[in-house]
């Protein structure tokens, strides 16, 4: 790891504050990154004109007992991943090629995402229970690096 994917990897905690989910240990945050110019950022939360968890005061996973790593699709909320790429299909932002740097690995539905959308490499600090995600990448050639921050 460089200076520059610390400091990627820094911008992408901080964009985790953002998050409008509830359940607690969820704060995901999303940066994509090319030429080391930033793209796009992405946070994990529901989607424009949707009320949050935090405006409705509870987690619907957690109300419905969904274990974290399953059953994704039931969540007010879009993945930090899903928005970062979003907002750059809406921008017309290119990201072909690019690198992703998040607070969390991506689930197997962010990695098929990433995957289509060309980005090359995904850097990420916190593990998911997720192992078929981590399948996807190594076939699509996708380099996947854990963040360290006693790496030099």
């Amino acid at each position: 790891m460089d200076k520059w994917d610390r400091r990627f990897m820094e911008l992408a905690q901080t964009v985790s504050g953002w998050t409008s989910c509830f359940r607690a240990g969820r704060a995901i945050g999303c940066v994509i990154v090319k030429d080391k110019r930033i793209m796009t950022t992405g946070y994990n939360g529901a989607p424009a004109g949707i009320r949050t968890c935090r405006d409705r005061g509870e987690c619907l996973r957690d109300k419905l007992g969904i274990p974290s790593g399953t059953r994704a699709e039931v969540c007010y909320a879009t993945h930090a991943e899903q928005n970062a790429i979003i907002q750059a299909a809406k921008l017309g932002v290119s990201i072909d090629g690019a690198t992703l740097y998040c607070t969390h690995q991506p689930c197997s539905v962010c990695a098929k995402m990433i995957i289509n959308a060309g980005i090359r490499r995904v850097i990420y600090r916190e593990g998911y229970p997720d192992d078929f995600s981590l399948a996807l990448f190594d076939e699509a050639g996708v380099k996947l690096e854990r963040f360290s921050p006693e790496a030099k």
